[in-house]
């Protein structure tokens, strides 16, 4: 099974993207599902029909749903909801509040996530399409798991390892299911044989910039971004007439160059779509999208930029070592590194992230960073060797 998720800034026509991706993976044999988990759902349009809570047919072996939010809080959240407020009232949180707390914000996302996953594991679908809502909310949807299992591990001891977190017999049972499924969310999404992402961006430097922040951001969470896609580039030359001509060259210029820059700057793994003269409604329009974007081709293969690996630890001067942590950064990225216990805190251009440093690094001291084309170097050394 195949996990893909489609984001971008808001209006650069994502869901037309996953949803051309998925009429075309239909039709190479595949039983497929598209998914929307953005609020603004605009999946249905694109396939032209109604679409509902569960996965409705558009097509041969492709099949297309709308998540519910409001749906999924009245029915999955439930048990998830008890969790939390065993582990809270075993806490010793006062009932009343725990059930206040437990109406957290972003709980709309995370069902979402949970509901991805349940539909993954039926083992039905050969692929799974997820038409996710702007970066901004989708970076907040995969940070999530992590985060919550991040607290229940500091707050009640709770670890996926066979001992027993702290507090009482019931509560311990709530913590460790809800860290168990927060954790089998997380594993799903890191999963890189299994999950990917795909950026969509139109070839504007404020959309590029934007961009490669979620580049960053994906790679700090360790989720892997297979391939990136410029939609809606100007018609090429040969139809310009009247005018406009002048125009459209000079926008198509603007474009291409913008293009330029980021395969010079290494984002390679780069596919284009031109802007549509007709909005694209309906399979028989998308499989035309899918043409142009795959040119004929399997949407699974071959379309993966090649990524380093996360860490890799190296010697360094005076005996220290280091620590390459291999990102796609901006120009002049904002930067912030801190221990955390046996983490390295990680902050770039305002995304957070806790690394576990390998065994060999946690008993040493920071000691530099600098970045270059590659990523970010950190420089480590043993307590008493810095002078």
């Amino acid at each position: 099974m195949r996990l893909l998720l489609f984001t971008g800034k808001g209006g650069v026509g994502k869901t037309t993207l996953a949803a051309a991706t998925g009429t075309t993976l239909a039709e190479h044999g595949r039983r497929t599902l598209v998914v929307s988990t953005d609020p603004a759902h605009s999946l249905a349009d694109s396939f032209g029909t109604e679409l509902g809570r569960e996965p409705t047919g558009v097509g041969p072996r492709l099949s297309a749903v709308q998540l519910d939010p409001r749906g999924l809080v009245d029915t999955a959240w439930q048990e998830l909801r008890g969790q939390l407020r065993g582990a809270l009232t075993g806490a010793g949180v006062d009932a009343l509040d725990a059930e206040e707390l437990t109406v957290l914000p972003g709980v709309d996302e995370l069902l979402a996530l949970s509901e991805v996953q349940r539909l993954a594991e039926t083992g039905y679908w050969h692929v799974i399409v997820v038409d996710c809502g702007p970066t901004a909310e989708t970076l907040r949807l995969l940070a999530l798991p992590e985060a919550i299992s991040g607290y229940l591990r500091r707050l009640y001891g709770w670890s996926r390892a066979p001992r027993t977190a702290r507090g009482p017999g019931d509560a311990v049972s709530s913590i460790r299911r809800l860290g168990e499924h927060l954790e089998s969310l997380r594993d799903l999404l890191t999963d890189r044989d299994t999950t990917t992402v795909r950026l969509v961006l139109t070839p504007e430097r404020m959309v590029v910039a934007e961009t490669r922040r979620t580049l960053t951001a994906l790679a700090l969470r360790g989720i892997r971004v297979d391939g990136l896609v410029a939609n809606r580039l100007m018609p090429a030359p040969g139809f310009w007439r009247g005018g406009a001509a002048n125009w459209l060259r000079k926008r198509r210029d603007e474009q291409d160059a913008v293009l330029a820059e980021m395969r010079d700057a290494g984002l390679t793994a780069l596919r284009s779509v031109e802007h549509c003269a007709a909005e694209p409604v309906g399979t028989a329009a998308l499989t035309e999208i899918a043409r142009e974007l795959y040119d004929g081709g399997d949407p699974l293969v071959g379309y993966s930029p090649g990524e380093a690996e996360l860490l890799q630890i190296s010697d360094g001067d005076d005996g220290g070592y280091r620590l390459r942590v291999a990102l796609p950064l901006s120009t002049d990225p904002a930067i912030e590194l801190a221990r955390v216990d046996d983490d390295l805190a990680i902050t770039v251009d305002g995304n957070r992230r806790l690394i576990a440093l390998p065994e060999l690094l946690r008993s040493c001291e920071v000691t530099g960073a600098e970045f270059d084309s590659e990523g970010l170097v950190v420089s480590l050394a043993q307590p008493g060797s810095v002078h």
